[in-house]
């Protein structure tokens, strides 16, 4: 029984951390992003705070278990650094490592067309045009950003890439 319980334990903590690491995997800055990639990774990231705490608990319950019949110290050493290692999953799952991922550009400059002396002629751009007023963000910029808060033609505008 008490193997089954470390078994247990061990499948658990995996698939804790694969909860969390899978939409870190999928949505990942310079890569290709498919449509299903993102719906897995939004379900996940729905999921997951509430999936690694009830995974944490129960991890704690069964190393208590495991503990009063433990007599061994470098097998409570393990079970207590299993508990502990299920409550990172859980502390990640709360965390916004999308945020960390795509940074928006803080206090962004903007120039002129006749001024923008650093962007080539076959760059890319990602033009926004609302009421008359026309904007360019380039790509080059974008790809490590992917977010610009902006206000075109009087409204406010967030544009990503």
């Amino acid at each position: 029984m008490r193997k089954a319980v470390w078994l247990v334990l061990i499948l658990a903590l995996v698939a804790s951390v694969v909860m969390v690491l899978i939409p870190v995997w999928l949505i990942h800055p310079f890569r290709r992003q498919t449509p299903s990639g993102i719906d897995i990774s939004f379900i996940l990231r729905r999921w997951s705070p509430f999936v690694t705490v009830i995974i944490a608990a129960g991890m704690m319950a069964a190393g208590f278990w495991l503990w009063r019949g433990t007599r061994r110290w470098w097998a409570k050493s393990v079970l207590v650094a299993f508990v502990l290692f299920a409550l990172a999953p859980a502390w990640a799952a709360r965390q916004n490592h999308f945020e960390w991922m795509f940074n928006p550009l803080p206090n962004a400059g903007y120039v002129s067309a006749t001024q923008a002396n650093f962007i080539a002629d076959n760059d890319m751009v990602l033009g926004v045009e609302i009421n008359g007023e026309a904007v360019a963000y380039p790509v080059r910029q974008m790809a490590y950003h992917h977010v610009v808060h902006d206000s075109v033609g009087g409204k406010a505008i967030v544009a990503t890439y």
